[in-house]
């Protein structure tokens, strides 16, 4: 079903492993794709009718990004805050660099290029946004800077939803667990059966995968959602749900 038809829709972070398959799932819904990431390299030869290369952590780019958007394809109908990063995986490797990074490219980068369009979605009357979150930002998982930035987004898009729902605009939140794609590849370097190991935590049996985060993100895009707003999805294989090897070893 073609829900999305000649909808305008933004990707941040499109050219990583969840953005292209959220290019790709958005395309079959029929939306027009405006593809955003740091680099053109990234976006490399992904099917889009526009393409923007800017840093997210820099306030002033995203500005002109925005205005670049809607100059060259039009006001956007949705938003999918995606782009995130994460390498501090303990308390101990977070240092002032990381933890202002990680703020910079999972909190602030996704305020930076979220606030400029929201008044001009004001006065359209419409207006969607769906944030990548994590389930880091609901437990903890490790990740100590990632998972406070992915909980202030949670916060922020509740915000959003909140304040601007009387200007037709929804705001809703995705929390992925473990997904595999290239962001794994320096753990499993260190670990060939990492990927075993996780999978064993989720009571489905295994990780979620990139169309499983695309699909809830088109499902929340679409006129199928339009009475939810301020909600917080995890997408995570149970994970959530319960504490699976804790069951097992007290059984």
């Amino acid at each position: 079903m073609k829900s999305l038809e000649d909808q305008l829709v933004v990707i941040t972070g499109a050219g990583g492993g969840i953005g292209v398959t959220m290019v790709r799932r958005f395309r079959e819904a029929g939306a027009r794709i405006v593809a955003c990431d740091v680099s053109a390299e990234a976006l490399g030869d992904l099917d889009a009718a526009h393409k923007e290369v800017f840093d997210l952590g820099n306030p002033d780019a995203c500005k002109e990004a925005c205005a670049r958007i809607q100059t060259s394809a039009g006001l956007p109908d949705v938003i999918i805050s995606n782009a995130g990063h994460t390498r501090a995986e303990t308390l101990e490797q977070v240092d002032d660099r990381a933890w202002n990074f990680e703020l910079d490219v999972n909190l602030n980068g996704a305020r930076n290029f979220t606030a400029p369009f929201l008044d001009p979605m004001k006065a359209r009357g419409s207006g969607v946004f769906v944030f990548i979150s994590s389930v880091n930002a609901l437990a903890h998982f490790g990740n100590p800077a990632y998972a406070a930035a992915k909980a202030g987004l949670v916060a922020y898009a509740r915000a959003i939803a909140t304040e601007c729902g009387r200007y037709g605009i929804r705001s809703n939140t995705i929390c992925p667990g473990s997904v595999r794609t290239h962001a794994w590849d320096h753990r499993i370097e260190k670990d060939p059966g990492i990927l075993d190991k996780v999978s064993r935590l989720y009571p489905l049996g295994h990780m979620v995968t990139p169309d499983d985060v695309a699909n809830a993100a088109v499902f929340l895009a679409s006129p199928l959602s339009a009475g939810i707003t301020g909600v917080t999805l995890p997408v995570d294989g149970g994970l959530m749900a319960g504490n699976l090897p804790f069951i097992d070893a007290i059984r």
